[in-house]
């Protein structure tokens, strides 16, 4: 189990110590949760926290704790801040189809991509950096997506269920993306353990694990947990390409070059399954979750364009992009 991290302010601080000693007294109340900044590391990393409790825990913070309704609403006064934010910051009355078919088109510009540096001239200590923040989202890959099943029926369940089967090793263990990625970890010489990178990473890679879990956790936001689905199969395989071919320009292993080139092909096939039977099921089913649909693409490009913004201002300027870093690492 990971330990609970070191605390960044004083939401997470009392939640932490809610978690370490009980929460009997002492949690943030309406008023310190909307305060706060949204897309901040105190108040992701206590969201984080709080939602871990629904994957692997924290060692000494007992299970009963995933479901203690003072917790919970600490946990829905941080959603509601969190999410009031991506809704007035996403693009609104937008439909699926829009937002979708505006992730196919490949930017001219590429100064804002982070697969682009790598692939171009990013350095090794880059790469590691990149590989450790994206551990948070890559050790639990496809698990929020899972809780989504339960909330749709026919065409749409069926074809979910046959991209998760694939996420998760078609079943072999050593074959689950989740695995691959550890595997990966290890040829950069990186620790591997879950949860394990933590405390090095900064807001905006917090936010975007988050993100999932908010989807996911809420049957209120099935449609925005598909929006968030099909952004990142649409957008993977030809990232992954050029992940992969940084992983080879910079010989970080077998295991590490694999990893993505796994994705280039799997995930092309994902992107077809997802658009035209996950999001068109879903729409002949709920044809009002069309708008959700939408936020919840244009939600995960909005927090993956400010992980992208964070990673190469640092870099540009010779610094790590880790928190608490002051220099390169």
């Amino acid at each position: 189990m990971t330990v609970l991290p070191a605390p960044r302010g004083p939401l997470s601080q009392t939640v932490i110590a809610a978690l370490r000693h009980g929460p009997d007294d002492g949690l943030p109340d309406t008023d310190a949760t909307r305060a706060a900044d949204p897309y901040g590391d105190d108040l992701h990393l206590a969201l984080y926290v709080l939602y871990e409790l629904h994957y692997r825990g924290f060692e000494s913070v007992a299970d009963a704790l995933e479901w203690h309704p003072a917790l919970l609403a600490v946990r829905q006064g941080l959603e509601h801040t969190f999410l009031a934010a991506l809704r007035a910051d996403a693009p609104g009355g937008r439909t699926a189809e829009h937002a979708l078919d505006e992730l196919l088109v490949e930017p001219v510009d590429h100064t804002g991509s982070v697969s682009h540096h790598l692939a171009r001239d990013g350095e090794l200590w880059q790469v590691r950096e990149y590989v450790m923040l994206r551990s948070l989202y890559h050790l639990k890959e496809a698990d929020p997506h899972l809780w989504v099943v339960p909330r749709l029926r026919g065409r749409a369940k069926a074809a979910m269920v046959a991209v998760e089967y694939d996420e998760f090793g078609a079943g072999r263990a050593e074959r689950i993306h989740a695995r691959l990625f550890a595997d990966l970890m290890g040829d950069l010489g990186l620790d591997a353990r879950y949860g394990r990178h933590l405390d090095r990473a900064p807001a905006e890679a917090l936010v975007a694990v988050n993100l999932m879990s908010l989807f996911g956790l809420h049957r209120a936001l099935r449609g925005a947990l598909i929006g968030h689905f099909a952004a990142v199969e649409i957008t993977s395989s030809p990232a992954s390409r050029r992940l992969a071919a940084a992983m080879r320009r910079l010989n970080a292993g077998p295991a590490a070059e694999h990893f993505y080139a796994e994705h280039v092909e799997a995930d092309a096939v994902h992107e077809q399954v997802v658009r035209h039977d996950v999001v068109a099921g879903l729409l002949a089913d709920e044809p009002f979750l069309d708008s959700d649909i939408a936020f919840g693409a244009d939600a995960t490009t909005l927090v993956e364009d400010r992980l992208a913004e964070h990673l190469l201002t640092a870099w540009h300027n010779g610094r790590s992009a880790l928190h608490g870093s002051q220099s390169a690492a």
